[in-house]
């Protein structure tokens, strides 16, 4: 038996990244899961590896009548909806402010997808969760407490996210909970704002692991058991308003290399024992 048994879960941006792992690790826990994205070689490629564990929608997050269709569609081949994943993304390849070039479009382009995209999938399947008591789980970003985790446009729209999670934390208790993962990074394609002409993200061959105390090159997978936490009824309980950090020990990085000289300290001390 998964932790997610008779769960119905809708997940938005599942068709690539984080989302794709999220949604196999759900069906691997015994969730039926629904699936919103807007690109339909990837819903197809989800289609293929988990047949009628899923039901994939074709569309864009930043529509109300296709938030709604997802969640009608995922209702009408499950019979309800007991969790609402927010996920889609966009990023904005760390541009500073000197670098907008069209600063308004652009921050349109991204906002919509980060931040009201979210809003727009919560006000859509907020029906059926109040049907089932369910719960709500966001996408944050090691971005929505710092900086340098992005640019201008995409660190502004995970703090928003940060604020989604708390506000709707206190408007929908006690019947829905509403919690947030906060990932460090993602070696994955993470798509840009196309007018931006920047690098989707740092490559996995770019990422220098020794920056971050774990010192590990983590992996889509890696972050989605926080994701079964937070979507389980009985795990999560007692949560809302919370927002898991997976940052690869980032916020305790500290001034200069200090795990790695603690680290050292040990070694050399258990050594010379």
């Amino acid at each position: 038996m998964g932790w997610l048994e008779d769960t119905t879960v809708l997940v938005t941006g599942g068709g690539s990244g984080i989302g794709r792992a999220v949604v196999d690790r759900f069906v691997e826990e015994g969730a039926s899961v629904g699936v919103l994205d807007i690109d339909e070689e990837r819903l197809e490629a989800i289609d293929d590896a988990h047949k009628a564990r899923v039901e994939t929608v074709q569309g864009d997050v930043t529509r109300l009548a296709d938030n709604e269709r997802a969640v009608t569609r995922t209702v009408e081949a499950f019979g309800g909806l007991d969790v609402f994943v927010g996920n889609a993304g966009r990023f904005d390849g760390n541009v500073t402010l000197p670098e907008l070039s069209d600063a308004e479009a652009e921050f349109h382009r991204l906002f919509d997808v980060n931040v009201l995209g979210y809003i727009l999938g919560a006000k859509a399947a907020l029906p059926e969760l109040l049907e089932t008591d369910g719960r709500m789980v966001f996408t944050a970003s090691g971005a929505s407490f710092d900086p340098d985790g992005g640019g201008v446009l995409y660190v502004p729209s995970k703090h928003a996210v940060a604020g989604l999670v708390r506000q709707l934390a206190f408007e929908l208790a006690p019947a829905i909970s509403v919690n947030g993962v906060a990932p460090g990074y993602i070696p994955t394609n993470f798509s840009t704002v196309d007018s931006l002409d920047r690098a989707d993200a740092v490559s996995e061959s770019e990422f220098d692991p020794s920056v971050h105390p774990l010192d590990i090159v983590p992996q889509p997978s890696d972050y989605t058991g926080t994701y079964v936490l937070l979507a389980s009824e009985e795990n999560a309980r007692p949560m809302t308003g919370t927002i898991i950090t997976a940052d690869l020990g980032r916020s305790v990085r500290g001034i200069g290399d200090v795990a790695g000289r603690a680290l050292d300290y040990i070694t050399d001390d258990l050594e010379e024992r």
